[in-house]
């Protein structure tokens, strides 16, 4: 490792790039991997290249326009590279690098460690258990299993068919033929045939054992032939019982298989990747599956963090490699999204599949992957609420290709029954939850009868021009509850009346009342939402809410008229006695069953004896 420490500390910027492109010129035009190292001597950065120098070159002698590139080559204070034989090399030598000096700016795999692996061990006798701890050095492992489920099903059947044992007892063949271990618990329940006593042979044992791996490799469909095989033989030899215990064996096997998921039956040995990103573009999903004999027999999503602007080609390559050492695979053939320039290893080819069982099985593939940031995002979003919010304003945003994030969301309504009582409401969101503070009321003053849209313009009116005369923050979207009627009756308000630029959408409702299109543009159009989407559901709780705040504020309208109305009707009782003896007893029920003292203390002799008398005629009236 080159030593700059000191060489270096004292060169100024333009000295060191000129120093570098110096480097940069004497590079072969041949593939290799290149390191990037800081002004310390820790290699910040490894690379990979068709022909070193023609790569490389692109950081110091072109106009970088990317931020983190920008910042990757102010860091770089010296270069080493490596020839190799054959791009498929560079890109081995890069990957095995990255491991060895996990380098600052290169690509981040942050891989499940927290899921369980199936692990067969090394012992003489060996145990098949879940785990969450690796030590190849212990046994083998298959997995990491991100569906549990699955990883259970599959313990369960190699338990129930080849019934390895579960203790933990370092067994060895000299113990067994000495005699030391007592069979446990499980011999007499039947889960295990106790080969720590001879009653079950170290050969025997082990074929078992190698069953179980062909079941974790995926060969189902070759071993559920040789138990076929083994059954009909034993059978032809009159040998029942233990043509029976295959025939069970089998029946297990193909009971498993057809629970399992088949793609195709004419599919041996494939890989599938596919690649998803979230919205930042920072953290990118990578989805592995192995299909072996028609079956998938593994996936997991890898989770990677892009560190530099590496492009989705280049996570790909990163990824396969790693991903395939980590399981083991041998497939040939590789199933992705697109199609890389470089080799990867020897004779395997890739395929971009666009139709048939491959194309159904990347779209698979990539349905996983989204399932998983899904996941991952509803995971963060319940620790960070705010996330949720701001996820959903976004969205919003992007929906209706709005100049600013929707914060502040306005909704109005009407309410009336046959032109009486005619009211409105405004409900107002702030950061996608009701600010109910911010509600508003409103009585149709101008319009008289029912003229829904006359009325929607004349409480628009008045809420923003008293709003641009107090110079009060406006809103950055107004959504009105209705249809194309609506929505042009509020613009033309927003626009030509006041000349404010605030955007406009509707809320419309099918025949059974339901929220069921969002209207907005000009001109207008239906706006692809997915019923089941966050998004809609928060839009239909805004359009619920506006509804029930004008209907809950028109039945009070409308039931105050009525019991004033009736208060009313008493000779020599106005406005100001009827609101005193409402505040005091709530209802005109309790009015009436008011005892004329109790009247009398709220609203005087003269009006308590007026009231009292009215609701009751045949009692005597005086004092």
């Amino acid at each position: 490792m080159p030593d700059v420490i000191n060489k270096y500390s004292k060169e100024n910027n333009a000295e060191r790039l000129a120093r570098l492109k110096e480097i940069v010129l004497s590079l072969p035009d041949k593939p290799g991997s290149y390191q990037f190292y800081d002004r310390t001597g820790v290699i910040i950065y490894v690379g990979k290249a068709k022909n070193l120098k023609n790569r490389v070159s692109t950081y110091f002698h072109k106009e970088v326009d990317r931020y983190k590139t920008q910042v990757l080559v102010s860091k770089v204070w010296d270069i080493s590279y490596t020839v190799v034989n054959s791009e498929e090399d560079a890109l081995l030598l890069e990957n095995a690098l990255i491991k060895q000096y996990k380098p600052r700016y290169n690509v981040l795999l942050k891989d499940g460690k927290t899921y369980p692996s199936i692990c067969i061990t090394r012992e003489q006798f060996p145990r098949v258990f879940k785990t969450r701890r690796i030590n190849r050095s212990f046994g083998e492992y298959y997995g990491p299993y991100s569906h549990i489920g699955t990883m259970y099903a599959l313990l369960e059947l190699i338990h129930k068919m080849f019934l390895p044992r579960r203790c933990n007892t370092p067994l060895t063949e000299a113990g067994v033929a000495e005699k030391k271990y007592k069979a446990c618990l499980e011999f007499h329940i039947k889960n295990c045939k106790a080969p720590c006593t001879g009653c079950q042979t170290r050969e025997d044992y082990l074929q078992n054992i190698d069953c179980a791996r062909e079941i974790l490799k995926g060969n189902t469909r070759r071993l559920a032939l040789e138990l076929k095989e083994k059954m009909d033989t034993a059978a032809a030899k009159l040998q029942f019982e233990e043509a029976e215990e295959y025939k069970q064996k089998y029946q297990l096997l193909v009971s498993y298989v057809a629970k399992s998921e088949v793609v195709s039956r004419t599919i041996s040995d494939i890989d599938v990747f596919s690649l998803t990103e979230d919205d930042t573009g920072i953290n990118v999903f990578v989805n592995y599956m192995h299909v072996m004999e028609g079956m998938v027999n593994q996936s997991f999503t890898f989770e990677y963090k892009r560190k530099m602007d590496e492009s989705r080609e280049d996570l790909l390559l990163a990824a396969i490699p790693e991903i395939r050492e980590r399981f083991h695979s041998a497939a040939r053939e590789i199933v992705v999204p697109f199609a890389p320039d470089w080799k990867l290893l020897g004779d395997v080819s890739f395929v971009v599949p666009q139709k048939g069982d491959k194309r159904r099985l990347l779209e698979l593939s990539e349905l996983n992957g989204k399932q998983y940031l899904f996941d991952r995002l509803r995971r963060a979003e319940k620790l960070n609420p705010e996330q949720r919010q701001t996820r959903l304003m976004k969205e919003l945003q992007q929906k209706l290709r709005l100049p600013h994030l929707p914060y502040h969301i306005e909704c109005f309504d009407n309410s009336n029954i046959s032109g009486s009582d005619p009211v409105a409401s405004c409900v107002v969101f702030k950061g996608m939850k009701p600010s109910k503070k911010d509600y508003r009321r409103f009585n149709i003053r101008t319009v008289e009868g029912i003229d829904d849209y006359a009325s929607m313009q004349e409480v628009v009116f008045r809420r923003y021009k008293r709003m641009t005369d107090e110079a009060t923050s406006l809103p950055d979207l107004i959504i009105t509850d209705g249809g194309a009627g609506h929505v042009n009756a509020v613009r033309e308000v927003i626009e030509a009346q006041l000349g404010l630029a605030i955007p406009v959408a509707g809320l419309a409702k099918d025949s059974r009342h339901r929220t069921n299109e969002l209207l907005f543009g000009d001109p207008l159009q239906t706006i692809a939402l997915s019923a089941s989407s966050d998004l809609f559901h928060v839009l239909t709780h805004m359009q619920d809410e506006v509804h029930r705040f004008a209907i809950s504020f028109h039945r009070n309208k409308r039931s105050k008229h009525a019991l004033q109305s009736e208060l009313d009707a008493i000779p020599g009782v106005g406005k100001k006695t009827t609101d005193a003896l409402l505040k005091a007893f709530k209802s005109v029920k309790r009015i009436k069953a008011a005892e004329r003292d109790a009247l009398i203390s709220a609203v005087g002799r003269q009006k308590g004896t007026l009231v009292f008398d009215y609701f009751h005629p045949q009692e005597d009236s005086s004092d």
